[in-house]
């Protein structure tokens, strides 16, 4: 290493440890679901420790969480780092909150080495990344970049029929200031891969060049229940046989495009759900990925109604909604060569790589310059509780976090 300016490792360890007792479950992962109570815990533990370093910490109307660290000249717009607290149902420990950890991390050292940097520097804690209650990933930063509209966002449901308007108020997320976008220098977020291309390679950090292209839908295929004993052949309009059909067709359209093909369906809701009716209904997710935008779109212009054809010779009916669709987002060319430079001095060995995940730096990267960084995980395992990465992977992405983050704040500008 060719710096003495070092971040603390088990500190780092041992305060991402105690996050994950927040929502822990039995498996060793955590479900912390955005806007519940235990979101709510993880919250007030953030807040703590960011005012335990005298942060002062504002928040948003959609629960966006910013906490201030001054710098010598507060007029300049602030350095944001960060990533999300929030989880899949059965997530792990380090997905988002390695980002938000790590960037207390950074501020404790600034602290502990008594280093003042030129420009304020923010760390961002977004609401909801994981879309897993509400059905919109990426929602606090997608309504802060201007993606989402507020309100929109806060008439969104969970399976339940509880709005986010209405989890907000429950956990006392909402806060006074607005959720817009605000003058700010650039954005940095650390994150695992959640993919097995570092470990394979034997590489300690990835150097985060963009994200890739998506498209996501909703879809509901209505056909008729009926009994499962009397209703022959003919006379079947099976919603769940239409939906196979479906998603064997996502399958062959990822499979089609090699090695960087990506097509999922990830939620299924079969009614009536009894083992002795033919399905009269299906609800289900679709989404593609792809790093080539025009890839993405070529998909987007098929699919539709490729997939209505095969719901059609069921009998049944296809109705599909678009979520939403995301063109491939390149990340600032400099904000990324202070990370390639960080690791190159620091001594750890690095690639430049896409994400295949979508993340909060995503949307930022609309509004101000913005990059990311990578630490491997094993088997490239994520949104699962068998999630694990190592304590020297964590220590050294948070100190490449670190170079980056103190080089931006005090550049000339």
């Amino acid at each position: 290493m060719t710096t003495n300016q070092r971040i603390d490792g088990k500190r780092l360890w041992d305060s991402l440890m105690a996050m994950a007792e927040i929502g822990a479950t039995p498996k060793g992962g955590v479900k912390r679901l955005t806007l519940t109570e235990v979101d709510r815990q993880g919250r007030a533990r953030f807040t703590e420790w960011c005012e335990a370093q005298g942060l002062a910490v504002r928040v948003d109307a959609i629960g966006n969480m910013f906490a201030r660290r001054e710098g010598r000249d507060p007029s300049r717009p602030p350095v944001l780092l960060g990533s999300h607290l929030d989880s899949q149902p059965t997530g792990g420990k380090f997905d988002g909150a390695l980002g938000v950890i790590a960037g207390l991390e950074v501020i404790r050292t600034l602290n502990d080495l008594g280093i003042e940097t030129e420009a304020p520097i923010e760390l961002v804690n977004w609401t909801d990344e994981e879309g897993s209650r509400f059905g919109h990933s990426l929602m606090g930063s997608g309504v802060w970049s201007g993606v989402y509209e507020l309100e929109k966002a806060e008439a969104l449901r969970d399976l339940d029929g509880v709005t986010v308007g209405e989890a907000l108020d429950a956990i006392g997320a909402r806060g006074p200031h607005p959720a817009r976008p605000f003058p700010a220098d650039a954005y940095f977020e650390l994150h695992i891969e959640q993919g097995p291309i570092l470990e394979a390679e034997g590489k300690m950090i990835g150097v985060v060049t963009g994200a890739q292209a998506q498209v996501w839908y909703d879809a509901v295929i209505t056909g008729q229940d009926s009994h499962a004993g009397t209703t022959p052949p003919a006379n079947r309009r099976d919603a769940l046989v239409a939906a196979a059909r479906v998603i064997t067709h996502v399958d062959a359209t990822m499979r089609a495009r090699g090695a960087d093909g990506r097509g999922t369906v990830g939620q299924l809701t079969v009614l009536p759900n009894s083992r002795n009716v033919v399905p009269g209904e299906v609800r289900f997710s679709v989404e593609f990925r792809h790093p080539r935008t025009e890839e993405m779109e070529a998909i987007a212009a098929r699919f539709p109604a490729e997939a209505a054809a095969l719901v059609a010779e069921t009998g049944c009916r296809l109705e599909l909604s678009e979520l939403f669709r995301i063109p491939h987002q390149p990340f600032d060319p400099d904000c990324v060569a202070l990370v390639r430079e960080a690791a190159q001095r620091l001594g750890y060995s690095a690639r430049d790589m896409v994400s295949g995940a979508g993340h909060d730096a995503v949307y930022a990267a609309r509004r101000i310059p913005a990059a990311m960084i990578f630490t491997p995980c094993k088997d490239g395992l994520s949104h699962n509780e068998a999630e694990s990465i190592l304590p020297e992977e964590a220590e050294a992405g948070c100190q490449v976090l670190f170079e980056a983050v103190l080089a931006r704040a005090n550049r000339r500008p």
